[in-house]
């Protein structure tokens, strides 16, 4: 069924699924990709665990999709933290819901999301993510000429503090400048694979900052006692699996982490047999842990 919540001042769409049967569930929110949408990966992901027992609710984040929020198509990393606070506050306000069983799951992106929010946030039980981004400066200012990328964010931040207009970029493209350049991201956003009326080829350039400068990583520090889940690709370019790794050595038990044998990150997101295997492997450490 389709939902909406309200946090500060915005109002969020979301999808509520809700198992067949006496409940009540217990609950699991979700969050995705990078510029994703709900009716993409995370709503895949949600539908595919409710029919393993579990209410979920996949939502577009503020700036995104059907949901309220300026300038469109920014990445607005705290913003998405007090997104998934909201929506935890929602999935415990429902009566199909048991409010003291509710987790936290995040896809690429959305996994050092997840992982940073259930950190800090003592209703959330449990975290899983798969084919995990765990954002982190440090790793970030190892691959690049880490000065010179802020140096070109700030002079995109001043022009638009001075009243210049919000400049966008493409998320992906074939050819030229994209936000996720390569064969690859094209593959899944460029095509019929991640078709959505709701999604747009389009992201903030001063918002691609934020994914040099978030520290989701952090979160690994201080999730301990919670369970945590990691499910990744044992060959992935963008999401990398010694970021995984490290995600994983940071950890306290009870943890587990399970190798799929996909050989692209997009692999995770809609094909066949890693969703299954990722939904197994979840519903498997759910079933035990929440």
């Amino acid at each position: 069924m389709r939902v909406e919540f309200v946090v500060d001042g915005l109002t969020l769409a979301g999808d509520l699924r809700v198992p067949s049967g006496a409940g009540p569930w217990p609950g699991l929110v979700f969050t995705g990709p990078f510029t994703g949408v709900r009716d993409q990966v995370t709503g895949l992901y949600a539908e595919r665990l409710a029919e393993r027992g579990y209410a979920t609710l996949a939502f577009d984040h503020r700036n995104w999709g059907e949901s309220g929020g300026e300038p469109r198509f920014e990445e607005d990393p705290q913003g998405k933290l007090r997104d998934l606070r909201a929506a935890v506050s929602f999935l415990r306000s429902r009566s199909e819901v048991d409010s003291e069983r509710i987790g936290a799951v995040g896809v690429c992106l959305g996994g050092g999301y997840a992982l940073k929010f259930a950190a800090f946030d003592p209703r959330v039980r449990i975290f899983a993510g798969i084919a995990g981004a765990y954002n982190n400066p440090y790793s970030m200012r190892s691959g690049m000429d880490y000065q010179a990328a802020l140096g070109g964010f700030a002079e995109v931040l001043e022009r638009q503090d001075l009243g210049g207009p919000v400049e966008y970029v493409p998320v992906v493209a074939e050819q030229g400048e994209a936000a996720m350049p390569g064969d690859e991201p094209y593959a899944y956003y460029g095509t019929s694979r991640g078709a959505s009326p709701h999604w747009s080829n389009s992201v903030t350039r001063a918002g691609v900052r934020e994914l040099i400068t978030m520290d989701n990583m952090m979160g690994a520090d201080f999730l301990s006692p919670k369970p945590a889940l990691i499910v990744h690709g044992v060959v992935d370019r963008f999401c990398s699996p010694e970021g995984a790794e490290e995600v994983f050595r940071r950890l306290d038990q009870p943890k587990k982490l399970v190798w799929v044998d996909a050989k692209q990150h997009i692999d995770l997101y809609d094909r066949e047999p890693y969703v299954t295997q990722a939904v197994d492997a979840t519903a498997d450490f759910l079933r035990e842990h929440l």
